[in-house]
């Protein structure tokens, strides 16, 4: 898939999925379940506490490309070194989202045409990151941190396109998007955990719609 074109997704669909914790078995349900709500973009993150977490995410990254193709566009997440990017890009994700600013992992995804989206908290952090090659840059905690200081950091940074992460939920995402940030990512809020262990892939889809709908400002 062109590069171009994944950012033009992310920059227009605005939503990132970030699936965490789910197991193998649950994975093709879950994405149904998304991409029944609308969710196109949908992020894997490698667990450092497994492992075999690079075998793992991989495996649910090519699971998900061979069963939905075209549906969906699939990204790695906490992706801390190059061998996992390297990894996660042959098994077929298409943009790479770290927790912190690694400029090797940035050149490397750039030099693999992939979407880099490595996470910043400060004006200098973004600046390094964007400068080394990224194209998006992650603020995590952005409920945390806030919609005020995400709105003052993005000031004298109009050139460098943001995505708020963490502390997301159907009721503040677009007090976010408001702000003009490029997109959000979104976990617990989204994956619920609590309805994919009974099995109620329905309220997944129901929640994704919340999200979906309400994307235009």
């Amino acid at each position: 898939m062109n590069k171009q074109t994944i950012i033009k997704e992310i920059t227009d669909h605005k939503i990132v999925a970030i699936i965490r914790g789910v197991d193998q078995s649950q994975i093709i349900d879950v994405v149904n379940a998304l991409t029944n709500g609308g969710i196109k973009l949908l992020e894997f993150t490698f667990d450092h506490t497994d492992e075999n977490c690079i075998e793992n995410t991989v495996n649910k990254i090519k699971i998900c490309k061979e069963r939905f193709g075209d549906k969906i566009y699939v990204g790695a997440g906490t992706v801390l070194n190059v061998e996992e990017v390297k990894k996660a890009v042959e098994a077929g994700a298409e943009f790479i989202i770290s927790p912190n600013v690694n400029v090797e992992v940035i050149k490397k995804t750039s030099q693999l045409g992939k979407v880099s989206i490595p996470g910043a908290l400060t004006p200098t952090e973004a600046v390094k990151a964007y400068e080394a090659g990224a194209d998006f840059i992650k603020l995590f905690p952005a409920g945390e941190l806030g919609k005020n200081y995400i709105k003052a950091l993005m000031g004298p940074l109009k050139h460098i396109p943001f995505i708020a992460v963490g502390g997301i939920t159907p009721y503040n995402f677009k007090e976010f998007l408001e702000i003009g940030v490029a997109g959000i990512g979104v976990g617990g809020e989204l994956v619920l955990k609590s309805v994919i262990k009974e099995n109620k892939y329905d309220e997944i889809t129901k929640t994704a719609h919340k999200f979906t709908k309400n994307t235009s400002i």
